[in-house]
């Protein structure tokens, strides 16, 4: 059973930096995509990053050059770094995965889930 455990969210002025972190655990398939995904409130949930199992990368057009996604496949651990944050960053951040080679940063590609982290960036 695949669990996804998020942590690292928090609130900061706008320009600072976070770095979100998600422990997952219960797979041993070689190919596996990760992701991040955000939900402001009355907002859709949406693709923000996400990571193959090569370690080839994808962002959302809105957070490139200030998020990095990166993984350490040793500790079974996902991180989200996020510079220069904007108050529109503000959401519910969750960590996503699912089983193949394709890494879409689309919601419905994802089937297992985490409980998110928040973070709020004011201004």
């Amino acid at each position: 059973q695949v669990q996804l455990v998020e942590s690292g969210g928090g609130s900061v002025q706008a320009g600072g930096s976070l770095r979100l972190s998600c422990a997952h655990s219960g797979y041993t398939y070689s190919s596996f995509c990760m992701g991040w995904f955000r939900q402001a409130p009355g907002k859709e949930r949406e693709g923000v990053a996400a990571i193959d199992s090569d370690g080839s990368t994808n962002y959302a057009d809105s957070v490139k050059g200030r998020f990095t996604i990166s993984k350490d496949n040793a500790k079974n651990t996902l991180y989200l770094q996020m510079n220069s944050l904007k108050p529109e960053d503000t959401a519910m951040y969750y960590c996503a995965a699912k089983f193949g080679w394709v890494c879409p940063l689309v919601r419905a590609a994802f089937g297992f889930w985490g409980q998110g982290t928040q973070v709020t960036v004011s201004s």
